[in-house]
């Protein structure tokens, strides 16, 4: 992973963003200032919150290459390049969030905890927490074949705008939206699950084996609702153990619903544990 540097760079600004700013945001009439409102940050420089929201395809499909006579190869109107800052980024406000957090634990432990952070599947759920793709330029193919809701292309994205938000603000700006969004809401049942084992990040699983070491049995999920139109829908799980609900999840998906709701019933029962 490349180092990140300690502060942002006026001469580190793209200079092809400009035209893009006559573009629509999404299919959905999302805008800039929305998804700002939701960042609870507003761009000095809001060319580079577009940039990063602009996928190649769009530039493929349009063929917008700007010539800068300077550079020695054209320069795509995309956000490639915020994505490689942003994912610097991230990697190393993990990184040092983990450290901190836990100082008993070995590299191994401390890189499991990583990985979990930054992967591309909780990247993405960072992003549809932010609703993210709903502001997504897409070329008509990518759109067409349901690109705001790809899980690769919604963590690229979830990066580049870490990439732009630190060019425009700096690492403290950047390290409170990291924490807040990607850290603090997972940080503890990943680390609960290092003494469970299995897949981390796959609360369902972590959440039968410890059921299944207080023999409480096997844990059952049920949808409890749903709402929104189809390319926003949000789905209700509730998990249960016997008798007993446990807590209830939400999501894009049913899957991720039923992740959530076995995030928080894990949660809830490290509470119950360290109150006893």
């Amino acid at each position: 992973m490349q180092s990140t540097p300690t502060s942002p760079s006026s001469s580190a600004t793209p200079s092809v963003e400009m035209p893009l700013l006559s573009e629509p945001v999404s299919a959905d009439s999302g805008s800039v200032e929305d998804l700002e409102a939701a960042l609870q940050y507003r761009f000095a420089n809001r060319e580079l919150l577009v940039l990063a929201l602009t996928h190649s395809s769009i530039s493929h499909e349009r063929s917008s290459i700007i010539h800068d006579p300077e550079a020695s190869e054209p320069q795509r109107v995309d956000n490639e390049r915020l994505e490689f800052l942003g994912d610097s980024i991230v990697g190393m406000v993990a990184a040092e969030a983990v450290y901190r957090r836990y100082p008993g634990l070995p590299e191994g432990d401390l890189t499991r905890l990583r990985g979990s952070l930054v992967s591309r599947r909780h990247l993405a759920e960072v992003a549809q927490g932010l609703d993210l793709g709903r502001y997504l330029l897409l070329g008509r193919g990518e759109e067409r074949s349901g690109g705001r809701t790809k899980t690769a292309l919604l963590a690229n994205a979830m990066e580049a705008v870490i990439g732009a938000l630190y060019l425009d603000a700096g690492l403290e700006a950047v390290r409170r939206l990291i924490e807040d969004r990607a850290i603090a809401p997972v940080v503890a049942t990943l680390h609960a699950q290092l003494s469970v084992g299995g897949g981390m990040g796959d609360f369902k699983s972590a959440l039968q084996e410890i059921l299944q070491s207080q023999k409480r049995g096997q844990p059952v999920y049920r949808t409890t609702g749903e709402s929104g139109p189809d390319h926003r829908k949000r789905f209700f799980v509730e998990v249960r153990a016997g008798a007993e609900a446990l807590a209830e999840g939400e999501g894009r998906t049913r899957k991720h619903a039923e992740q959530d709701a076995a995030r928080r019933a894990i949660e809830k029962l490290n509470v119950a544990e360290q109150a006893e």
